[in-house]
């Protein structure tokens, strides 16, 4: 069978302008960005257009622990893991701290325990407020957990962390501006129009200056931090990311899947 020659070039031009726009998708999706002299990964994902999910445990009701476990994994369903990074703090079994939902399943309860400093340090955890990063049938939502606990949203997804960075448009108040605390940290927040932002410094930055980044950079009102030091890691193939995670592996984990 032949075909017209002006149909070939009509469907060359079509394939052309997909391969295009899954090449800028995914070139969009994340991007290197500086704010104030310190440099990020921000990864972007619109509302309604992605599969981002929670990952915890495998098959065979163990931990992923790595990114590569988890990208195994969803290979083997023919499907593809785009990009992940760590999704909360987790203990010495790599289970979550705090609220973990998966599928609409809660594998472990909110964590509202008021934890003692010690040495004059309070845990990142147990700063407050803390918050719950959760995915509904509304979309994304970012919530200090006592707020989350009272109105006990529908959810599909949802994971604890702390401290909240952006509160309302409002920087937590417990930050500091100028503190020496500097390490790498990475974080979510639910932006403009519904979006969802996750940034992860290449840099030591302080809470104060990360939490600037993502209200007056990133333009994201609610924001929660996620981990920080040897726990930041990123998993992004088209950047040549698989970062590994030097407490010996992650807990829950954010994935996008294709």
């Amino acid at each position: 069978m032949t075909y017209p020659k002006y149909a070939v070039l009509a469907g060359a031009l079509a394939l052309a302008a997909t391969v295009t726009s899954l090449h800028q998708a995914h070139a969009e999706q994340c991007e290197q960005e500086s704010f104030e002299e310190a440099k990020y990964v921000v990864c972007t994902l619109e509302p309604g257009k992605a599969d981002l999910r929670l990952f915890w445990k495998n098959a065979d009701d163990t931990p992923y622990r790595t990114f590569s476990s988890l990208a195994e994994a969803i290979r083997a369903e023919g499907r593809t893991l785009a990009f992940a990074v760590n999704a909360g703090m987790y203990r010495a079994d790599f289970s979550p701290m705090g609220l973990y939902v998966e599928n609409a399943r809660e594998f472990q309860p909110a964590n509202t325990t008021k934890a003692e400093s010690s040495a004059g340090q309070v845990p990142n955890f147990y700063k407050k407020p803390n918050g719950v990063f959760f995915l509904g049938e509304a979309g994304a939502g970012i919530l200090p957990t006592d707020k989350f606990l009272k109105r006990r949203p529908k959810v599909r997804f949802a994971t604890q962390s702390g401290p909240m960075l952006v509160i309302a448009n409002k920087l937590n108040p417990i930050f500091i501006v100028g503190s020496t605390d500097r390490t790498r940290r990475n974080g979510v927040g639910v932006c403009e129009r519904g979006a969802v932002r996750f940034a992860i410094s290449e840099d030591g930055v302080n809470f104060h200056d990360f939490a600037r980044l993502f209200r007056d950079h990133l333009k994201c009102p609610d924001a929660l931090f996620l981990d920080g030091g040897r726990g930041v890691g990123l998993y992004n193939p088209e950047m040549g990311r698989n970062d590994r995670s030097w407490h010996g592996g992650y807990g829950p984990i954010f994935g996008l899947v294709e």
